[in-house]
């Protein structure tokens, strides 16, 4: 199998990223050109056609929460693109940025066809303020040439801008209520749901939200008559998809691939292998929220089915591949550490939560943990997941919770470290 495509990547290279007229020359603005012959709704099927799952983590069918959300009442919609991307290991989003910036405007504009939005707001990460300056000339040169402002492409009331806001690095953001209240001008914590951001979102307005890999496919999917994109896949895994390799890989990076290629391949192939030919410790799948799995793996299919069949999820599509000089107890107090840090502490379980967690997982380093601690450490993973206001509390515990169905021994007072 071809392990590496170029779909969603077919722009990059291809064109000077700081020039509209180089990014018209490959055909930019094209599926815009198209996309307002359409109907929304037409789009929206698409969309669901080709069975796109949202790419930040949650696998919403994306074409149906495009038609939910041009059907709420109103016009005066707000799109909002989430290129925050906090999530350790996961750095596809920011490949998409800095080669192909207009692709990712081009598509908002096409989002706000389809939801008669008014505002887009781009909120990006603190770390990537480097790309500021790129996507605000797009912007600038969009608006120019006529694909922002009032009127685009000459069409009555088609009325649209687009801002870009950085937040200021914190994990939590990218949760969407508390990035909403970060544009808001407002402290990035998570609100209560309902009232859903479909319909009460940014500024109390219908507000659609997704990530820079999902707005990025649409254009394509447009120009798309020959469906190529439908070629690649497995079953209900349609499609190719972004993810990123870190850890102890030779060559770390970011790749688009065809859903079913093997967990094998994308580590020793794309990937390079393992630093020095060692052994695979664990694999986490789908960030720092992400479960872990043993190389048991390497040979299932990178599709939602299999991968949820082995215990993992896509989530991000982020791989963290921690060789055996790391033993697990070490890699889950640095990942427990994050969300130590990165917990708003807004709510009780989280906030807690993540502080006794850390301990407990400290003394089984130091090997002072008893019986009680253990178990009062699995209690408080499962209540983080059943309690938490967000989906940080609700995840933060995903890699643990899967570390002891995977590796019990390590739990087993007096037991060996793996």
């Amino acid at each position: 199998m071809n392990n590496k495509v170029s779909f969603l990547t077919q722009n990059f290279g291809k064109y000077d990223t700081s020039s509209i007229d180089s990014y018209m020359k490959i055909g930019g603005f094209s599926a815009l050109r198209k996309a307002v012959k359409m109907e929304g709704e037409d789009i929206a099927t698409l969309i669901a056609e080709n069975k796109v799952r949202g790419r930040g983590g949650a696998e919403y069918d994306m074409g149906r929460k495009w038609s939910q959300a041009r059907k709420v009442p109103g016009n005066n919609h707000i799109i909002i693109c989430n290129a925050d991307e906090g999530e350790t290991t996961t750095f596809k989003d920011r490949e998409l940025i800095k080669n192909d910036p207009f692709n990712l405007i081009e598509a908002m504009i096409i989002a706000a066809y389809v939801m008669r939005a008014t505002d887009g707001y781009i909120y990006m990460r603190a770390e990537y303020a480097c790309f500021r300056p790129l996507l605000l000339n797009a912007i600038r040169q969009a608006h120019k040439y006529g694909f922002l402002g009032k009127n685009i492409l000459g069409i009555e009331g088609f009325d649209y801008e687009i801002h870009l806001y950085s937040g200021a690095g914190a994990y939590v953001c990218g949760e969407g209520t508390a990035l909403i209240r970060s544009i808001e001008g407002k402290a990035g914590r998570p609100r209560m749901k309902p009232p859903f951001v479909k319909v009460s979102g940014a500024f109390a307005r219908p507000t659609c939200l997704q990530n820079v890999e999902s707005l990025s496919l649409v254009p394509h999917l447009l120009l798309d008559d020959e469906k190529v994109y439908q070629s690649y896949g497995v079953g209900d895994s349609v499609g190719t998809k972004m993810i990123s390799v870190g850890g102890n890989v030779r060559h770390p990076g970011a790749f688009e691939i065809p859903f079913g290629t093997t967990v094998r391949d994308i580590i020793y192939g794309l990937a390079g292998g393992i630093q020095g030919d060692r052994k695979i410790r664990l694999i986490q799948f789908g960030g720092a929220s992400g479960k872990i799995a043993t190389d048991d793996i390497l040979d299932t299919p990178y599709t939602y089915q299999d991968l949820r069949a082995h215990g993992v999820m896509v989530g991000s599509g982020a791989l963290c591949v921690v060789d055996e000089r790391t033993s697990v107890i070490d890699f889950l107090r640095i990942n427990q550490d994050f969300f130590s840090e990165e917990s708003c502490g807004q709510c009780t379980p989280c906030r807690e939560g993540n502080l006794h967690i850390k301990i407990i997982l400290d003394k089984i380093k130091a090997g002072t943990a008893t019986k009680e601690d253990i178990a009062v450490m699995e209690k408080i993973a499962r209540v983080m997941s059943m309690s938490s206001l967000c989906g940080l509390g609700e995840t933060a515990q995903n890699t643990l919770r899967s570390a002891i169905e995977v590796f019990p021994e390590v739990f087993a007072v007096g037991g060996a470290e793996a």
